[in-house]
């Protein structure tokens, strides 16, 4: 198991920065202006120390924030489509032996997963969907319930939907696998908003990751929209939070420092990346 090096932490509103080289600070903002490259080896950790900030976010700060995160989509957009396709089919397979392999994914029983899509370059999960939907009796992925993602609106708004067969699900306008909200039957499908269990899992797409658990999305808010709510429905019933583990192709994982967060960000737990396991919170440390 690799685990994170001891580091200073600045707290940006209600977010952690994890920062291990000095930062310029400004009057304004805190904010690492850190050069954005791959991290080639993954270094264990120790437990980081948090200082804590009280500094509310201007218009003016966010739009900075903003602006920079459209930055590094940009060029980590650009490392993606540059991978050789021999290495993305080695990573893709490495990244899903390890979850498929993992005692954590094994005795989980409900579990929220993303559906990948080849056209914007997220690790495949085809052959984790394939194991709980195809083999449901097999030690791997017994009595799993599965919940995948159905974009509701153009307003953020995104809802976790059960399936049970590859085929429940269908192409949407932009190409995307994804449930119908109705089955073949003409039932409703689950929503997992209303489920009276408590996922275990949520395993996550994104576009870029740092080892502090600060994930970068795609610019849209669907998860990190849906994940708060999650999580307030969680506290509500007093649900034990989900494991959230992300999965990252080695360009996509950045310098501490590079990714900036507002505090509507929700950060991971873990990493699964080619080289293994990258627990980050106290939590994934200890129950991974």
């Amino acid at each position: 198991m690799v685990l994170l090096t001891t580091r200073e932490l600045v707290m940006i509103g209600a977010r952690v920065f994890c920062i291990t080289t000095p930062v310029q600070r400004s009057s304004s903002i805190f904010f690492p202006n850190f050069p954005i490259r791959p991290v080639s080896r993954l270094s264990p950790a120790t437990r980081p120390i948090v200082a804590m900030s009280t500094i509310s976010k201007t218009q003016e700060e966010l739009d900075s924030i903003f602006k920079q995160k459209r930055i590094v989509r940009s060029t980590v957009r650009k490392s993606l489509k540059a991978m050789d396709p021999s290495l993305r089919i080695q990573q893709d397979d490495a990244i899903q032996n390890t979850v498929l392999e993992a005692p954590w994914f094994k005795s989980c029983r409900r579990l929220c997963a993303y559906i990948s899509c080849r056209s914007l370059n997220e690790v495949d999960t085809s052959k984790i969907l394939s194991e709980i939907l195809q083999h449901p009796d097999s030690n791997t992925t017994a009595q799993k319930k599965l919940y995948v993602p159905w974009v509701e609106d153009k307003n953020s708004n995104m809802r976790m939907l059960h399936i049970s067969h590859m085929d429940d699900l269908v192409a949407n306008s932009m190409n995307i696998l994804e449930p119908a909200p109705v089955d073949a039957q003409g039932n409703e499908r689950e929503d997992v908003m209303q489920a009276d269990e408590p996922i275990d899992l949520f395993i996550l797409p994104g576009l870029a990751f740092d080892r502090c658990g600060r994930r970068l999305g795609r610019g849209g808010g669907y998860y990190d929209t849906f994940l708060r709510r999650y999580q307030d429905r969680a506290k509500e019933k007093d649900w034990r939070n989900p494991l959230m583990v992300a999965l990252s192709y080695s360009p996509q994982i950045l310098e501490e420092g590079s990714i900036p967060v507002t505090p509507n960000d929700v950060l991971i737990d873990a990493l699964v990346t080619p080289s293994g396991v990258v627990p980050i919170s106290p939590c994934a440390i200890e129950r991974m």
